[in-house]
This record gives C-alpha cells, sequence and structure tokens, in this order.
C-alpha cells in the first residue's frame, strides 16, 4: 500500500510561512510528573509568547486524548504512539510556521528523543518541570495518584510504570521551590534567542 501514496509537494513553502509570520517554528516540550505543574506552566508560556506577538499552538495531554488519540490506552505500547502522534501533529503545526508549545508526562527518555528526532532536534527544546512525587501526590486534584496506588489505575507514571527524568533538558523548572513568574521567564528567556526570524 505504502508504494502508492505519494505527499503532495506544496506551492507555498515552510520558509514563507515563517517569513510572513516572522519566526521561527520551534517545539516547546515540557515533560513532568502528573501534577507537576507542566500544564500550568506551558499555559503561562504560550501565553507570554502570544502577548510578545508569536503565532503559538498549545497541545495538552488530556486535551489530545478527549479527540486524536482517544482509541489510546496507557500501556508502554499506547503511550510511545501517542506522543509519536502528537509529535506528527506538531511537525505539521510548525510546517505552518507556528511556535508549539506541548506538555506531556512523556515519560520514557526514548520517545522524546523520537519527537527530537521527528521535528530536528535544533527545533526542539525540552522543558523539564521537576517535582518531589509527595508534592503532585498533595496537589492531586483528580485523585489519580490514590486510584494508583489502590490498583485502580494500572500504569500510572510514577506508582507502577517509570518515569525517566531529562538528562540534560533546555530547561529545568522545580516547581515546587520557584514562583510560576519565574519559572515562565525561565522557559523565555532559553527560547526568546532561537524564535525571532
Amino acid at each position: 500500500m505504502e508504494n502508492h501514496i505519494h505527499p503532495t509537494v506544496f506551492k507555498v513553502s515552510r520558509k514563507q510561512r515563517q517569513s510572513r509570520l516572522k519566526q521561527s517554528p520551534k517545539l516547546i516540550w515540557f515533560t513532568g510528573l502528573s501534577g507537576s505543574g507542566k500544564s500550568t506552566v506551558a499555559n503561562a508560556v504560550e501565553s507570554q509568547l502570544f502577548e510578545y506577538g508569536y503565532m503559538t499552538y498549545l497541545l495538552d495531554g488530556d486535551n489530545i486524548r478527549t479527540g486524536l488519540n482517544k482509541d489510546l490506552g496507557f500501556s508502554d505500547e499506547d503511550r510511545i504512539e501517542n506522543i509519536r502522534r502528537i509529535a506528527e501533529v506538531a511537525k505539521l503545526m510548525m510546517d505552518a510556521g507556528l511556535l508549539v508549545v506541548s506538555a506531556f508526562i512523556s515519560p520514557f527518555r526514548d520517545e522524546r528523543k523520537m519527537v527530537a528526532d521527528l521535528v530536528g532536534e535544533e527545533n526542539f527544546l525540552e522543558v523539564f518541570v521537576d517535582c518531589p512525587i509527595e508534592v503532585c501526590e498533595q496537589r492531586d486534584v483528580k485523585g489519580l495518584y490514590a486510584k494508583a496506588r489502590k490498583g485502580i489505575i494500572k500504569n500510572f507514571t510514577g506508582i507502577d510504570s517509570p518515569y525517566e527524568a531529562p538528562i540534560k533538558p533546555a530547561v529545568h523548572i522545580h516547581s515546587d521551590k520557584e514562583e510560576l513568574t519565574s519559572s515562565v521567564q525561565k522557559v523565555i528567556q532559553t527560547i526568546s534567542a532561537s524564535i525571532s526570524h
């Protein structure tokens, strides 16, 4: 079947879209445990970038799993496929010239490397939202950790499924110790030099 697939070469190029928007597309990838504050920081970063005049889009875990990836579970295989599809969507959005901000647990180093390889390492900025699991559990308004500890939820990251922390993230946030505004500024300062056209 694959022999019959011939991707269209578009008349409007990524470079032209980039030029029109006056920005270089990047994927800003937030990773961390459930409850670490990924979505909160990612939302605030996107809002700040948008205020600065950049064209952005935020991809978030629960939103993707209620639509595009609602057919996937939480086995290791399904998690990898979840991230692969997100990476493909992010790549399309980057082709449109956008700055893509994403917030996903993405617990495995190999899957994050797969994303970086797909979009190009030079376009991938990994942000590690680091938070002790005890604090994540205290913040857990959805009660997910309690369910995982009771065995109601299986393959829950940090409980019965591992989380592999980034080794050299572009930005390392300690969300249990830092104010949101300082975390946001840390991310903005790190990426601002690489996103101006």
